[in-house]
């Protein structure tokens, strides 16, 4: 397998010779951890350095993430079965009221690729399915997204329900969002809010240190 080859296809977003890439990778005897640390995350990183550089733009970065998803549903049978741990897990959904789902779909496939095993809940999440959710999973990272300036009240009704379940402690709470800032993160009790998906991959490693 060229050294290159899973790295270029995931960053230009060619999904198909990503897979065969893995598959090459695989078939030569590369552990699956070693193709995703080696490959698939640095050229996630590349595309989100480019990304905030304006050498990318969302359909860019879009398409990357996908590469990354489709590449990554070949590996993660394997890496079950191997026994390798996640960093963490990670609850996401857009909140109650909002049916947007593009940027919380372009977060999720790059904490994926990033090393998190992700629960995405979808849009018009409530309060109590993000617990449930929470719960269910052991999760120690809440991901919220609201597109809508109308729909943003439930990430606080959510931190309080997370709260009123006793969780709060052990889950660190991420927003993110056109309308939703790093001030009303801090209003509301937020661990972190991120603007783009790379910076959202960051702010999820380092949390996850802290869990």
């Amino acid at each position: 397998m060229s050294e290159s080859k899973l790295f270029n296809a995931i960053l230009i977003g060619n999904a198909p010779a990503a897979k065969a890439a893995v598959q090459e990778g695989l078939d030569a005897g590369v552990p699956p951890q070693e193709l995703i640390l080696r490959e698939m995350v640095p050229a996630m990183d590349e595309a989100g350095r480019k990304f905030e550089a304006n050498e990318f733009f969302v359909p860019q970065l879009m398409i990357a993430a996908r590469a990354m998803k489709e590449a990554l549903a070949i590996l993660s049978p394997l890496l079950a079965a191997s026994g390798a741990e996640p960093i963490g897990t990670v609850v996401i959904g857009t909140v109650m009221g909002d049916m947007h789902d593009i940027g919380k779909n372009l977060v999720a496939s790059m904490l994926e690729g990033a090393g998190f095993k992700i629960i995405d809940l979808g849009v018009n999440v409530s309060p109590d399915k993000f617990v449930k959710a929470l719960v269910d999973n052991d999760a120690t990272i809440l991901c919220m997204s609201a597109l809508l300036t109308t729909t943003m009240p439930a990430m606080r009704k959510t931190i309080e329900a997370v709260t009123a379940a006793g969780l709060r402690e052990k889950i660190s709470v991420m927003i993110g969002g056109a309308p939703v800032t790093q001030s009303y993160a801090d209003e509301i009790g937020a661990d972190g809010y991120s603007d783009n998906a790379n910076a959202a991959v960051t702010l999820a490693r380092k949390l996850a240190l802290f869990n």
